[in-house]
């Protein structure tokens, strides 16, 4: 069965200035570095400028794995822990 944990909070996500590639997550306390970033994909040209592009990362950190989705317009991050039977960091905002 899938379940999936969802509480409002603040994300923060560090990026390395040259690629742009997740290198540390903050959230509700907890302080993850990114190991390995396993999947991106780039959503820029499917948006209208109105609904705003974004950026879709699949990473594991702190032996979990979180989908990251940067949202260019807003310059907001949100957080899904793909693995939902993990405790704490399992946040979207």
């Amino acid at each position: 069965m899938f379940q999936l944990n969802m509480n409002a909070t603040g994300i923060s996500v560090s990026v390395d200035a040259a690629t742009g590639r997740p290198r540390e997550i903050r959230a509700g306390g907890e302080r993850m570095t990114v190991s390995t970033l396993e999947a991106v994909r780039d959503e820029t040209a499917a948006y209208h400028i109105e609904s705003g592009p974004r950026t879709v990362f699949v990473v594991r950190a702190g032996g979990r794995r979180f989908r990251l989705v940067h949202l260019l317009r807003d310059r907001r991050w949100t957080l899904e822990e793909l693995e939902a039977h993990a405790t704490g960091f399992s946040r979207a905002a």
